[in-house]
């Protein structure tokens, strides 16, 4: 028995066909809308990727640009198939396609659903490159004249002004690193000295951050040298003094904005994913409702359409004896091969 089983008089198919090809072409401009927004979120990656380990994190921008090329493609054929489905002589040429042209909307689906789910589960993998993307930068952020470190410096700089963060868990992550280049040091000094020998690695290492540390809302000048030695400045308490420089990590701050951008993405990209379900639903009913015609001389003659043939359970189990064949008909196949080899080696 066909499940979802609907009647379709003339009226109503053109009605269907009409809508569906109105529908199609807003898919377009869906499609449009995810290719655009794929684009958007690579840009943002890419102009923080120093700060970034690998490049894992382009798979969901670069889905979404593959998705939305597909979306644009797809309805865009699918809106002429229902435009000529008004014309029996034009539809004639898509009738032999059209139930492989459904398989292939459905397997699209499934992806475009995966997808969406992978703009929510990004989260994961982005904060493992980021946490070693930003420890890696933050060595480098000295060594202004390295090959390919050069504007390290400033886009550390610019980053943690723009996100209003320190370091990449907090602003103490400074003190472990030397940031300071040794151009910029005094090696004649009796304390630049005496740093260096305490470091067993021998580098300089200061209780202090860079400048685009410090917060602007703090109501004194900023402290960026010596923070937890509080007799070295007036009335001042390291441990209680948080005004004074960003307490949020860049990683923090960084995964916030992505974050928010992912859960944006994956919702519009779901809206995006039922609205094609709505369409491959409606070309199916239109499919089987034209194959209903019994006479296709009579326009005016009605039809039944169906979501499938039969029911869930025969479908799946229609669907399982076909996958079952199929591994027979290989391993026949398989068999008269050696078959054909043994007398040959004979």
């Amino acid at each position: 028995m066909a499940l979802l089983k609907v009647k379709f008089d003339q009226k109503k198919r053109v009605k269907l066909a009409q809508g569906l090809w109105l529908m199609n072409w807003l898919s377009v401009l869906a499609g449009i809308v995810v290719f655009s927004l794929g684009l958007f979120l690579k840009i943002e990656l890419r102009k923080r990727s120093d700060v970034m380990n690998n490049s894992e994190s382009h798979f969901v921008p670069n889905s979404l640009i593959g998705m939305g090329v597909l979306s644009c493609v797809f309805n865009s054929l699918a809106g002429k198939i229902c435009y000529d489905a008004l014309d029996p002589s034009k539809y004639a040429k898509w009738k032999p396609w059209l139930k492989s042209y459904l398989v292939v909307c459905v397997l699209f689906n499934i992806v475009l659903f995966l997808v969406a789910l992978c703009c929510f589960l990004m989260r994961g993998s982005l904060e493992s490159t980021l946490a070693q993307g930003l420890k890696n930068g933050m060595k480098y952020y000295r060594d202004t004249d390295t090959p390919g470190r050069c504007f390290m410096k400033k886009t550390i700089d610019l980053l943690q002004i723009e996100f209003k963060c320190c370091g990449n868990n907090g602003f103490r992550d400074w003190f472990e690193i030397q940031w300071i280049s040794n151009r910029y040091l005094d090696f004649s000094s009796k304390e630049v000295k005496d740093r260096i020998k305490s470091n067993v690695d021998g580098r300089y290492l200061v209780d202090g951050v860079p400048f685009s540390c410090c917060n602007p809302n703090s109501p004194r000048p900023c402290i960026q040298y010596q923070l937890t030695n509080n007799s070295a400045h007036y009335s001042y308490d390291h441990q209680t003094e948080e005004l004074n420089l960003w307490v949020r990590g860049c990683r923090a701050a960084l995964l916030n904005y992505y974050g928010s951008l992912m859960n944006s993405m994956g919702a519009v990209t779901l809206l995006v994913w039922l609205f094609e379900v709505s369409i491959t639903i409606g070309l199916r009913y239109l499919h089987t409702a034209l194959e209903g015609v019994s006479n296709p001389e009579d326009l005016e003659c009605e039809s039944e359409g169906w979501l499938l043939e039969k029911s869930v359970s025969e479908t799946w189990k229609a669907f399982l004896e076909s996958l079952k064949k199929l591994g027979k008909s290989n391993q026949v196949e398989a068999e008269g091969a050696d078959a054909g080899q043994a007398p040959e080696a004979g």
